[in-house]
């Protein structure tokens, strides 16, 4: 049976849980579950910390899990990503004093305090930096003003709370990060994990996607089908009206109103837009 871990709490736990349903198989309804067995999907499901999933994979205790890109490159643990799942997404960026306007550069010789220390080691080693990197486990943001730290490097969204601390962000952006499969590394992949990554995709794509339908005149058919290409090609139906066809095509979910509306001044009608629940491709 296929070993598999799962975030035990927080908000990535929560959307690895949901996307698991989707993919058909089962999962735990009370929060105090450590183990499930999905007998029927061939899964037996772990939920672990976070910060831990690295390791059990990479130990090879589990054959997969599900755990953010930046806790995996942290974790320094022999483990791979094989599928990024579109949730959880963070930005790490370096900070420091507004006053001081500092650059990567001048990262050099100074304490950079974090909660990822070996993620950002390995980002200033890739950069030929050497500085002294400060582990902590939380206020990162309030490091430089109590002393410990020169700048930081911290998961950064609007910078609201950088900015209350005094702080400013520079440089390019050190990672950025979403929840993704790892396997171990160097060893071939476990039987049935093939199978759960097909159905994880298929989720993952058909929440990126939706099935357009419209009707169109043949003569507009070609500019319509530069407007919705598909993933290979659209699906061509005729209609009663000898001049007219329908068409069916997936197209991205955030592009969709944009699509629609520029159909509409193509002239076609009629255009619908369906939920894809899971898809193969």
């Amino acid at each position: 049976m296929l070993r598999v871990a799962i975030p035990n709490k927080g908000s990535l736990a929560d959307e690895s849980i949901a996307i698991f349903k989707e993919a058909g198989y089962r999962q735990r309804t009370d929060s105090r579950d450590l183990v499930l067995i999905d007998s029927d999907g061939g899964v037996e499901f772990y939920y672990l910390r976070p910060r831990d999933i690295a390791i059990y994979v990479g130990s090879g205790e589990l054959e997969v899990g599900v755990t953010g890109r930046d806790l995996l490159i942290d974790s320094g643990a022999p483990a791979t990503e094989i599928l990024p799942l579109n949730f959880g997404a963070s930005t790490f960026r370096f900070a420091g004093p507004s006053s001081a306007k500092y650059s990567l550069q001048d990262i050099g010789g100074k304490r950079v305090a974090t909660a990822y220390p070996g993620l950002v080691a390995k980002h200033l080693a890739s950069l030929g930096i050497t500085a002294d990197v400060v582990r902590l486990d939380g206020a990162v943001e309030s490091s430089v003003r109590l002393g410990v730290a020169d700048v930081i490097a911290d998961v950064v969204s609007t910078g609201n709370t950088l900015r209350q601390a005094g702080l400013e962000i520079f440089g390019d952006p050190i990672l950025t990060s979403e929840a993704v499969v790892i396997s171990r590394t160097g060893v071939e992949i476990a039987p049935g994990v093939d199978i759960l990554i097909r159905r994880l995709q298929g989720v993952v794509t058909a929440r990126r996607y939706v099935l357009l339908d419209y009707d169109v005149k043949k003569v507009d058919l070609e500019a319509a089908c530069l407007i919705t290409p598909g993933l290979e090609s659209p699906t061509i139906s005729p209609l009663q009206k000898e001049d007219w066809v329908a068409v069916r095509a997936m197209v991205l979910r955030t592009e969709t109103n944009l699509i629609m509306d520029q159909l509409w001044a193509l002239g076609a009608r009629g255009i619908l837009v369906t939920d894809i629940h899971a898809c193969r491709l």
